[in-house]
């Protein structure tokens, strides 16, 4: 960590850290709105749980294809900048699935959804790990933690949507039009990283070394849960425990709401008890609410069931992060690499739930999804994993937490 700042660099440090923790609540807003207006999209095009699942392809295709472009945005434009035109872009592309009339319409708009929320998340996260390097002490849980509640926000708000009778096609680009103008206000207060003129652009695409395998395993296995309670909660209460549509669309907030405060506190939690006890004790209460959704009959247990997978799998993908930057001699690349493939398994994963679904059934695809916390859970040692440098410090193990992470370098303008 930096340095003791002078009064003004910290005053600077300050309004940059207020600034990145507002760019992640509106970009968790835009996945909590969409986020309850599936179940409206399946409806609106008649679509059947396989086609909606392979419809849902299409924001990960966008991602893994967009994302690796993101560190070269910002190498060009600089930080500032890069995350002000992807967090619009972001928030512009929530109106497109709404206004799709068609399946491939539909699919052409996930692919711009999952392409700008990607590159939005890489430079959002670069720009928060400049920040805790000079705030001097570990901010990151905290700012993921207040994604979750941009998410909770947002799927708020769906949810009274929902229950008024309004129609997506309005709802959803209300929703775009009112983030879209906070976003260049908040991003206002970022610090302008740039690189260095001798620096080198940043490679397209970097593959985690054979060091972050396992722990870019566990990672994906909480994405796994992640991304399937976010698509799919809904159409699970509403389709398999006879919920009524309000009711349906809340099952996200419920997991939202849970998921937000786990992160907010998970930076004591695992300065308390370590890394790998806190994803043990996660795995835990993921497998048993995960258990809850596969046998609910009845909306209120399921929605314990994600409330309770929420919490299980909050802290999970950050410190997986942080263990990926202590696993060989280089961090960034280790980052940067398992971020791409984890990031990109949460969006593929609400298409896995559709084609088990379809073959077999929601239970059983909530059943593997069970399977995958379980394995996190067991495979948590893995996160305390020995740098370069010696043994981990669990107070440093939320240092490099959450989404994609890419280098930032440079200084501040």
């Amino acid at each position: 960590m930096s340095q003791p700042l002078a009064a003004p660099d910290r005053d600077r440090i300050r309004r940059a850290r207020r600034a990145v923790g507002v760019v992640f609540v509106l970009h968790g807003s835009v996945s909590g709105s969409f986020a309850t207006r599936i179940p409206w999209i399946k409806d609106q095009l008649d679509l059947s749980t396989a086609t909606l699942g392979l419809a849902l392809a299409f924001p990960a295709i966008g991602a893994a294809l967009a994302m690796p472009l993101a560190s070269s945005v910002m190498h060009r434009y600089g930080a500032r900048a890069a995350v002000r035109a992807l967090l619009v872009l972001w928030t512009c592309a929530l109106a497109l699935p709404a206004l799709a009339p068609n399946l491939p319409a539909l699919c052409l708009a996930l692919f711009a959804f999952g392409a700008t929320a990607g590159m939005a998340d890489v430079a959002m996260n670069a720009q928060g790990v400049e920040v805790e390097q000079r705030y001097g002490r570990s901010i990151m849980s905290g700012l993921h933690g207040l994604w979750s509640t941009g998410a909770l926000l947002g799927s708020a708000i769906g949810v009274g949507a929902v229950h008024a009778g309004l129609d997506a096609r309005v709802h959803l680009p209300l929703a775009a039009l009112l983030l879209t103008a906070a976003a260049p206000l908040a991003c206002r207060g970022l610090l302008d990283t740039r690189p260095a003129p001798e620096e080198e652009p940043p490679p397209r695409f970097a593959l985690p070394p054979r060091s972050a395998l396992l722990i870019g395993a566990v990672g994906m296995c909480a994405i796994l849960a992640e991304g399937a309670s976010m698509d799919w909660s809904g159409i699970y209460l509403r389709d398999v425990t006879d919920a009524s549509e309000t009711i349906a669309a809340a099952s996200f907030t419920a997991f939202a709401c849970t998921m937000a405060l786990a992160r907010l506190a998970g930076d004591a939690v695992v300065r308390r008890i370590g890394p790998v006890r806190a994803v043990r004790f996660s795995g835990a209460l993921a497998v048993v609410g995960g258990l809850l959704i596969v046998t609910a009959g009845n909306p209120a247990q399921g929605m314990a069931g994600f409330a309770l997978l929420g919490i299980g799998i909050a802290v999970v993908v950050p410190l997986a992060f942080a263990a990926a930057g202590r696993s060989g001699p280089n961090p960034s690349q280790a980052i940067a690499g398992v971020a791409t493939v984890t990031y990109t398994t949460g969006l593929i994963a609400p298409t896995l739930i559709g084609m088990i679904g379809d073959v077999a059934s929601l239970r059983a695809s909530f059943a593997v999804v069970t399977a995958g916390t379980a394995i996190f859970g067991l495979a948590a040692g893995v996160l305390g994993t020995r740098g370069p440098s010696g043994p981990v410090a669990s107070d440093q193990a939320t240092a490099t937490a959450g989404q994609p992470v890419a280098g930032t370098g440079g200084q501040a303008g």
